[in-house]
């Protein structure tokens, strides 16, 4: 039987704890979409321009909650890979999914699925759904 491990002397501590599940999280996505070849984030990514094709990469930024900078080296390397394309309309850019980038649409979607399933399976399906409800409520009222 495995050793009980001892409780932090930071648990009560909201930057401390958050960190802690943020990294066990990264972990559990970065495996669930390893069979895809992609990273969370580049995942996501295809998955916001696959729904919303012709999409501003502002837009992008905020439905993903990055800076502009990170949307623009997430875009530039999907595009290397052939997955998106940008395009130039007036004095605005559109990101269009490729062909590639929709056909990996449904694989995206079950990974996305497999993340869930796995730490709902960990600490129950309403608290995931309470924990990231509240988590998502509680970044929010940060930002302001």
């Amino acid at each position: 039987m495995a050793t009980p491990k001892p409780e932090s002397p930071y648990k009560g501590c909201l930057f401390f704890s958050a960190n802690a599940l943020a990294r066990l999280l990264t972990g559990l996505a970065e495996e669930a979409f390893r069979p895809i070849g992609l990273g969370p984030s580049h995942a996501f990514l295809l998955l916001t321009v696959n729904r919303q094709p012709g999409i501003q990469p502002k837009d992008i930024a905020a439905i993903m909650e990055l800076t502009a900078s990170t949307v623009t080296r997430l875009v530039e390397k999907m595009e290397q890979q052939g997955y998106l394309r940008r395009e130039a309309t007036g004095r605005t850019t559109q990101v269009q999914p490729t062909d590639k980038s929709l056909a990996l649409q449904p694989q995206l979607q079950a990974a996305w699925t497999t993340m869930f399933g796995k730490y709902s399976q960990l600490i129950g399906v309403e608290e995931a759904r309470r924990l990231t409800q509240d988590s998502y409520r509680a970044a929010r009222a940060l930002m302001e």
